[in-house]
């Protein structure tokens, strides 16, 4: 099964995020910041990463940084989705795998996920082959 860590200060959001991607066959894990997201990518080794931008202790932009910096983690796709900062990140292409522009639809999220999976090896995000 794939797995997705879930990062936003709100957690509104994450818990919508949760029982949204629970529903769709994917285990999540959620973090509230970025510092402790990184900590919990180490640990879970997740498929993906969805963000926010701006968060207390780490931003997004400096989680996905982090992450592309560590050669056990830099494989795993980061998805920002930002209600602000969505052109800043987009000059990080190589940072990110989508930016999703808040507030998305759903379906736009799960096309995003697809295709990141599909592009880090995974062609059927909810199969592990």
């Amino acid at each position: 099964m794939t797995t997705i860590v879930v990062v936003d200060d709100e957690s509104l959001i994450t818990d919508f995020l949760s029982f949204f991607l629970k529903a769709e066959g994917y285990t999540v894990h959620a973090a509230r910041d970025g510092q402790s997201a990184l900590d919990m990518i180490a640990s879970v080794m997740p498929d993906v990463v969805l963000t926010d931008f701006m968060m207390p202790a780490m931003s997004g932009l400096e989680l996905a940084q982090a992450l592309k910096k560590d050669t056990r983690l830099a494989h795993i796709p980061v998805i920002l989705a930002t209600a602000a900062q969505g052109a800043a990140a987009e000059a990080y292409p190589e940072l990110f795998a989508a930016v999703l522009d808040k507030p998305y639809p759903p379906p736009r999220l799960l096309d995003a996920l697809n295709s990141a999976l599909a592009r880090s090896g995974k062609p059927d995000g909810k199969i592990v082959g």
